[in-house]
């Protein structure tokens, strides 16, 4: 499929009678069934009065559910998903700052529902839906029926009582240039910047994911990434509909049912942060023959680097390609990947760009040469046109037409990407510049390591000295003198960590991605 331009091109692609979503106890809805509840749905939304890109504020967990309503609030307005997670006021906060129109969640007792209840009886204009019945059927129950944004109420139908009826067809189409998500950059250093991504970049990302990894109506996805984040979305969800295949909603990421579910679901691929297969790693003991056995086509990672001993104990585990893709939110999840055999998949390179012009460029916004380090820069049709209502972040990021990702890396002469960290995680020790990836993989090469992290740790003199917190494998035994032992003996002295702090479990995000910024003050080692 190569002219898609919304969501609703995406959902034609599936035969009716395939499955479409699946759920973990293996309840099927077929594509059917998915383009009728997903146009139900909308419809009901739309007749609440919402126009194009109204955002519709969605707070479930993972699963069936949340899938359909993304789609349904997609096609509706503009899908505005939060971690159910969120407390009341960090909800309150981005339904605020996104001007959210309607919040769809679950029934008390659901997960995050009492916090959006609370959040949304502190904002004007919003109408609060609560999703229920079983997911081939779903229902949107009005709590509350605020004042609707005059812009929109064009689109509302009114019934008899004067209130509004979900029965009626508001009759609007979405365009390639309606917003369809929006979602907050992560916000580490400085205010959540608003990204506003449209049906163009959706549906051409989805195509893109599915063309580079071959999809076909075969194809099935075990999704355990949170459907409130782009890679989820994405690649979870969206790529292998758009080349008619299956979707596999789980609950989320559980490592515990994580082998029950490729035995008995059989999915061809799943995909993941890295945080995430090594906890499969972990647990992966007791299925090692089923692993190989079980039918995955390949092992997809992304959102964070994978480091070289966890991919090659993935290809051990599972006995098929892993493949290693780089994205952000702002080009529409993946910009990279490595491509399937026969081509050539490189150690340590997170492949060749994917739909997307590339560039290394230096201070001045100049291409570097092959080889040379340098910022890295996309520019295509699945990158955004800019941040929403932020000038000044437009101006720090786009330039020429290229997004600047932040991302530092090099080229080969063959076109794949190396990347050597985040520009803002690199460490600077008295001028002395070291990469938080690589310290990051001479420690997982140690036996006894399962989990690394390297970050910055401010110094007096120096500005900054290194700094690593490791996980141990379970039952294994080793002290920090040990590991900064086996450290010196690969690394130059100056990016050895001064210390090596032995943790329990490491602070990760809401969506299982390690959180350098700042790590040394969460653990106490700041002043």
């Amino acid at each position: 499929m190569t002219s898609v331009a919304t969501l609703a091109d995406l959902l034609v692609a599936g035969d009716d009678e395939e499955p479409a979503v699946v759920t973990a106890g293996g309840a099927v809805l077929s594509h059917g069934r998915l383009r009728a509840e997903t146009a139900r749905l909308a419809k009901r939304l739309r007749a609440l009065g919402l126009g194009p890109g109204d955002r519709v504020a969605i707070v479930l967990d993972n699963g069936p559910e949340m899938a359909i309503a993304f789609l349904a609030a997609a096609a509706a307005g503009a899908a505005a998903p939060l971690n159910p997670r969120y407390r009341a006021e960090e909800l309150g906060f981005y339904m605020g700052d996104l001007g959210v129109r309607v919040l769809i969640t679950g029934p008390e007792g659901s997960v995050g529902a009492a916090a959006a209840r609370q959040a949304v009886s502190g904002l004007e204009s919003v109408t609060l839906a609560t999703l229920t019945g079983p997911f081939n059927r779903l229902e949107l129950e009005l709590e509350t029926r605020n004042a609707l944004p005059p812009a929109a109420a064009r689109y509302a139908e009114p019934g008899a009582d004067g209130g509004l009826e979900g029965d009626g067809e508001p009759g609007v189409d979405r365009a390639p240039d309606d917003v369809a998500l929006v979602l907050h950059t992560s916000g580490t250093t400085s205010r959540p910047k608003i990204v506003p991504i449209r049906h163009r970049n959706l549906a051409r990302s989805a195509v893109n994911i599915a063309g580079s990894l071959a999809m076909t109506a075969r194809d099935r996805s075990l999704n355990v990434m949170p459907l409130f984040h782009i890679h989820g979305l994405l690649a979870g969800l969206l790529a292998p509909l758009s080349a008619g295949g299956s979707v596999i909603c789980t609950e989320g990421f559980d490592a515990f049912r994580f082998f029950s579910w490729l035995e008995t679901l059989r999915p061809t691929y799943y995909t993941a942060v890295p945080t995430m297969h090594q906890m499969v790693l972990s647990r992966s003991a007791g299925h090692r023959s089923m692993a190989r056995d079980c039918g995955l086509r390949f092992v997809r990672s992304s959102s964070a680097s994978l480091p070289a001993p966890v991919l090659d104990e993935l290809k051990e585990l599972f006995g098929v390609p892993v493949i290693e893709a780089y994205g952000m939110t702002e080009a529409t999840h993946q910009m990279c990947a490595n491509p399937l055999p026969p081509a050539v998949a490189k150690a340590r390179s997170v492949g060749v760009p994917t739909g997307v012009e590339l560039a290394v460029l230096d201070d001045l916004g100049r291409p570097v040469p092959t080889g040379q380090r340098g910022e890295v820069a996309v520019r295509g049709p699945t990158v955004i046109d800019g941040y929403e209502n932020n000038p000044e972040a437009d101006r720090a990021a786009f330039a020429s037409g290229w997004f600047r990702t932040g991302d530092e890396g090099c080229v080969d002469a063959d076109g794949y990407l190396f990347l050597t960290g985040r520009l803002k995680e690199q460490i600077n020790r008295g001028g002395e510049k070291i990469s938080p990836l690589e310290v990051d993989e001479v420690l997982l090469g140690h036996e006894a390591v399962a989990e690394a992290v390297t970050f910055a740790v401010p110094h007096p003199k120096l500005g900054e000295e290194v700094a690593a917190a490791v996980v141990t494998v379970d039952g294994a035994s080793v002290t920090e003198r040990e590991l900064r032992r086996f450290l010196s003996e690969s690394l130059a002295a100056f990016k050895v960590p001064r210390r090596v702090l032995l943790l329990n479990e490491l602070p990760k995000g809401p969506t299982g991605k390690l959180q350098r910024i700042d790590l040394a003050g969460r653990l106490g080692l700041a002043p």
